[in-house]
């Protein structure tokens, strides 16, 4: 296949119709702007024509609204309000009667608390989760526990006065990905 040289080739001297400018612009204002103008101008013109309908014809407002207000008087005058019917119900007497018995309540403490974090089969992860803990900025410890199953260590944080010091420790603990810690009544 031969190539062909676009170079040398001359150059299309026909005005092609899609080029801007080809045609001469219309002179004055579009319609569409025209169609604009025209419509503002007639709102304007019926928002006057309202005005102008509304206006009232030389009253003052005190002159129309003195007998609506004489009218009112008149009305209530003529009307009382009516007796208030008997009550079916004694409570508010019952009420402001009443005497309130106060009695002697002996308040039991919860406590105390501990809250366990782990039962591991070796002391050295026992031990790497009290260092966990310490981390966090509490003190946890351990004890040895053996049963029928062998021999576990737990990992536990207390003793706490309230369960509420114990749930503090315990949102710290889950903050820093320490979880499964099970707050018990320290037996």
């Amino acid at each position: 296949m031969a190539h062909q040289d676009y170079v040398s080739r001359p150059r299309n001297t026909k005005k092609s119709p899609y080029k801007k400018g080809s045609k001469e612009q219309p002179k004055g204002l579009p319609v569409k702007v025209k169609l604009i103008g025209l419509f503002t101008l007639i709102i304007i013109c019926a928002f006057a024509y309202f005005l102008w309908n509304i206006k009232d014809n030389g009253t003052s407002p005190q002159e129309t609204t003195a007998p609506l207000v004489e009218e009112k008087a008149k009305t209530k005058a003529e009307t009382s309000l009516p007796t208030p019917p008997k009550e079916k119900w004694a409570y508010r007497k019952e009420l402001e009667d009443k005497k309130i018995e106060v009695g002697q309540y002996d308040v039991k403490k919860g406590g105390p608390y501990k809250m366990q974090c782990a039962s591991l089969r070796t002391l050295k992860q026992a031990e790497v989760l009290k260092a966990k803990i310490a981390f966090v900025g509490l003190s946890a410890q351990i004890s040895k526990s053996v049963g029928s199953n062998g021999t576990y260590y737990k990992v536990f944080l207390g003793p706490y006065e309230k369960k509420r010091d114990a749930e503090k420790d315990k949102h710290k603990l889950k903050n820093n990905k320490i979880n499964y810690c099970q707050i018990w009544l320290w037996k």
